[in-house]
C-alpha cells in the first residue's frame, strides 16, 4: 500500500501573507494559520490553539495574496513538507504545509489591506452586472389566477418522464 500525505485544515490566518519570488521568478506566499481545538480535561472544556506554517506556490500565491490577511478564515488542502538543516552544529527541522488548494471562507476578515475580505468574483453570478434586468420569462409560460393550480390541459409541453 502506498503512503498517504494529505492534509485538510480550516483555521484563521495569524499574520498577513508574505509574497516573495524565487531566483527563477516563481511566486511563493507564506503565512501562518491557527486551528482551535476544544477538548474535555477533567470536567471542563479547554480550548487549545495549534499553529501551522503554510506555503502556496505559483499563480495561486499571486492571485490570493491580497486576500490572505490576518484573521481571515481559510480552508487549506495540501501536503506536509519537512525541511532539515544544521545550525550551529545542531540538526534542525521544520514541517510546513505545502498548499495545493486554498479556500477563502467567511465573509469578514481581519487586517486592513485594500480589497481584503472580498473574494474573486464576489457578488457576481449568472446574469448579474450592468443592465441586468428581471429574469426573462420562460417560453410558453402562462399566468393562472392566484390560488388556482393549473390543470393538465394547460401544459403545452410533454413531460419526458
Amino acid at each position: 500500500m502506498a503512503d498517504i500525505n494529505h492534509v485538510v485544515l480550516v483555521g484563521r490566518l495569524t499574520r498577513n501573507a508574505e509574497l516573495k519570488y524565487t531566483n527563477s521568478g516563481g511566486a511563493v506566499s507564506k503565512f501562518g494559520i491557527a486551528i482551535n481545538q476544544r477538548r474535555k480535561k477533567d470536567d471542563q472544556w479547554v480550548d487549545e490553539a495549534h499553529f501551522f506554517d503554510v506555503v502556496v506556490w505559483g499563480k495561486t500565491a499571486e492571485s490570493l495574496n491580497q486576500y490572505l490577511v490576518k484573521g481571515k478564515q481559510v480552508g487549506i488542502e495540501g501536503q506536509l513538507r519537512q525541511s532539515r538543516w544544521e545550525q550551529d552544529g545542531q540538526a534542525r527541522s521544520r514541517v510546513e504545509i505545502s498548499a495545493t488548494n486554498v479556500m477563502l471562507l467567511g465573509s469578514g476578515s481581519g487586517g486592513g489591506r485594500a480589497g481584503a475580505g472580498t473574494g474573486a468574483g464576489a457578488g457576481t453570478g449568472a446574469g448579474a452586472g450592468p443592465g441586468a434586468g428581471p429574469a426573462p420569462e420562460a417560453k410558453g409560460a402562462q399566468e393562472f389566477p392566484e390560488g388556482e393550480a393549473p390543470s393538465v390541459e394547460h401544459f403545452e409541453d410533454d413531460i419526458p418522464f
